[in-house]
């Protein structure tokens, strides 16, 4: 069981950056992959980014491919995304997720087996 809390999000202003956290609780944090994933009001969670349990393998969806950057510290049990040159399609509430099975993190939502509570970025045009 591993319980994750985000935290990091905030208002600001297109072409700004932000870098959102998510800490879990747990002794084996090193032994999950892990997910970011979004929701904006009215649309279906989609995916952001995933990093393989050591962080050597991270993908993003490709409406963030080369502005977020995923990354994790074992040792301090947390994920983090980085976001640069934000849009306003940017603005969701963003969730952070552990796969306990997965190696290398997976894009499908239905892979993960435990989900924060969200925290909110909004990207003010």
């Amino acid at each position: 069981q591993v319980q994750l809390v985000e935290s990091g999000g905030g208002l600001v202003q297109a072409g700004g950056s932000l870098k959102v956290s998510c800490a879990a609780s747990g002794r084996t944090f090193s032994s999950y992959a892990l997910g970011w994933f979004r929701q904006a009001p009215g649309k279906e969670r989609e995916f952001v980014a995933a990093i393989s349990r050591s962080g050597g393998n991270t993908y993003y969806a490709d409406s963030v491919k080369g502005r977020f950057t995923i990354s994790r510290d074992n040792a301090k049990n947390t994920v983090y995304l980085q976001m640069n040159s934000l849009k306003p399609e940017d603005t969701a509430v963003y969730y952070c997720a552990a796969d306990k099975s997965g190696m290398y993190g997976s894009s499908w939502f239905e892979e993960y087996d435990y989900w924060g509570q969200g925290t909110q970025v909004t990207v003010s045009s």
